[in-house]
């Protein structure tokens, strides 16, 4: 076998040939990414500008929004030039870097969302205590607490993942993985999975299962109240349910896809289950909060040119 120093790129391979239908792809990714990068900022920029906005809740969304740009600049650049070119090659430290912020961005979609839950769990089932507990300083150590941990967390799996001998280089997928990555170790990666297994408990299963005793919590509540209040939490709690869920469909197919023998599936389902994790929650989560929040609606509609009505 080679040497992994002999190498100094990786290879995507999962990258199907379309021809001259990859000019129609790249505008029609171009566009989408257009479409990521404008609807977060709206959301940013409403939220930012409006007062009566400023509040826990809508601050997290803020978190999420920027998160999204943040994981869509870390993929579609590189995923764009991959698309126009014949080769798929990329240097190592970029391959690394790209990791980095992909499986960064990841947790920190789980941790906000995570604080998200809470935020919700306090304000339907201790309504009366909920400024007393959601204060700003508080908002801003839970928000740090999204940031740092999963940082911390990806950097020491990253670290031990750059430490292994390489013996190939062909990543089959559209972007940079850990896993992909650790497969082509020419030794055991016995540490390697043991600490990501810990990284995967803490960053991605305890967050889960707070997230479902949370929402067990607020059930259990409006169980017992009147149909006015069950509308309002449904009103405030739904966009929160449907990215949570959305996110999780999209991380395990992606987890899945990593675990399978992927040149089994025809090679475009395997894009597009590859392609859903980075691509769908950036886009969803905007239009989820913009549309399903009357507050934020409300001012997104103010912002347009041609109303001139108040809604």
């Amino acid at each position: 076998m080679e040497n992994g120093s002999l190498f100094f790129n990786f290879n995507l391979t999962m990258f199907v040939n379309i021809g001259s239908y990859r000019y129609p792809a790249f505008v029609f990714c171009l566009l989408l990414f257009a479409m990521i990068v404008s609807a977060n900022l709206v959301i940013i920029l409403v939220i930012s500008k409006q007062r009566t906005l400023h509040e826990p809740m809508y601050f997290f969304i803020v978190c999420l929004s920027i998160n999204s740009l943040y994981g869509s600049a870390g993929f579609f650049p590189r995923f764009l030039m991959d698309l126009l070119s014949n080769t798929h090659l990329i240097t190592h430290s970029a391959c690394y870097t790209q990791i980095y912020v992909i499986y960064t961005y990841a947790s920190f979609e789980l941790t906000i969302l995570s604080i998200m839950a809470y935020d919700r769990y306090i304000a339907v089932c201790h309504p009366l205590h909920y400024h007393s507990k959601m204060t700003s300083k508080t908002v801003c150590k839970l928000a740090a607490f999204a940031w740092i941990c999963p940082s911390f967390s990806v950097a020491t799996c990253l670290y031990l993942t750059i430490r292994l001998p390489l013996c190939g280089n062909k990543i089959v997928k559209v972007f940079c993985a850990i896993w992909n990555i650790a497969k082509l170790s020419c030794v055991s990666t016995v540490i390697n999975n043991i600490v990501g297994l810990l990284v995967a408990t803490t960053t991605v299963f305890l967050p889960l299962a707070y997230v479902l005793y949370t929402y067990l919590r607020i059930l259990l509540v409006c169980r017992k109240s009147s149909a006015e209040f069950k509308g309002k939490v449904l009103q405030t709690c739904l966009p929160h349910t449907v990215s949570f869920v959305n996110y999780c469909i999209t991380a395990f197919c992606d987890i899945a896809l990593s675990r399978i023998n992927v040149e089994k599936l025809n090679p475009f389902v395997a894009i597009l289950l590859s392609l859903e994790f980075v691509v769908i929650p950036p886009i969803l989560n905007p239009l989820v909060y913009g549309l399903k929040l009357p507050e934020i609606r409300r001012h997104i509609v103010r912002m347009l040119p041609w109303s001139k009505t108040t809604i």
